[in-house]
């Protein structure tokens, strides 16, 4: 264990040293605990807007399974990020 002396430091200098010790502790666990976002839910025709296509086309890539849809009340929707996340990229 190792051992501190302190010589010539006033308690001030000393609480400030520490403190900043803190802080700085504080921001790097900041960086691993930050607020989720809530999900953000689209209905069919936003989601058809977004994809650039017809509400027909984002029926039939329901029932294909590449979107997946959730469903309340009679109203189906669909979680942005998933929907983005269906979009690949294609290897020339």
């Amino acid at each position: 264990m190792k051992q501190v002396q302190l010589v010539n430091i006033t308690l001030e200098e000393l609480n400030l040293a520490i403190f900043n010790h803190f802080d700085k502790k504080i921001d790097e666990l900041k960086k691993f605990y930050q607020p989720k976002e809530p999900k953000k839910y689209l209905t069919r025709l936003e989601v058809s807007e977004l994809l650039s296509m017809d509400i027909s086309s984002v029926h039939n890539m329901t029932k294909k399974g590449i979107l997946k849809k959730y469903q309340i009340s009679g109203r189906v929707l669909y979680i942005r990020s998933e929907v983005e996340s269906s979009i690949i990229k294609i290897q020339n």
